[in-house]
């Protein structure tokens, strides 16, 4: 039998062995529990990032590049405009994007946000079908939903994850 155990302790990183992990496996980068969660439906309350655990690992790590998976933010207006054209995205949450910033600040250099870039899509294309409906050719509706992802990824590049002009 599997046991879960759930609490910070168990399931997030510790700074110590990220240290022993690094140096015995030369990968190139490391992804840190610190709260951070998989899907749209990430928190049963407030998002919670353990950002003295962040600082723990970077003060070991220094300039060792950090990964948050699972970092997806949920903008309220995609879900609700998703849900305004059929769709059923209810209760999705995810980590705020000040929170996201301060850990950019803090040795994290690439952040997953997947589920923000699948919700712009989608919302769009929604929208697009239920204004549209003759329309069938995925030129048509793959335009509008190319820009809400570039529209997405610029604005987590600029104001979220603060990597503008650092490529």
């Amino acid at each position: 039998v599997e046991e879960h155990v759930t609490s910070a302790e168990h399931v997030y990183t510790d700074p110590d062995e990220a240290v022993d992990f690094v140096e015995r496996t030369g990968c190139d980068s490391l992804a840190v529990a610190i709260g951070t969660s998989h899907g749209a439906y990430k928190f049963k309350g407030d998002a919670k990032l353990d950002f003295a655990r962040l600082e723990a690992i970077s003060d070991r790590l220094p300039g060792y590049p950090l990964v948050l998976h699972g970092a997806s933010s949920v903008p309220q207006e995609f879900v609700e405009l998703c849900n305004k054209y059929g769709g059923k995205v209810g209760g999705a949450r995810g980590v705020p994007e000040e929170m996201l910033r301060k850990a950019a600040g803090m040795g994290v250099c690439k952040i997953n946000v997947d589920t923000d870039i699948r919700l712009a899509l989608t919302a769009t294309i929604r929208q697009f079908f239920v204004e549209h409906p003759e329309q069938f050719d995925p030129r048509s509706y793959l335009a509008p939903a190319r820009e809400a992802v570039k529209a997405m990824v610029a604005h987590k590049i600029r104001n979220v994850m603060g990597s503008s002009g650092k490529a």
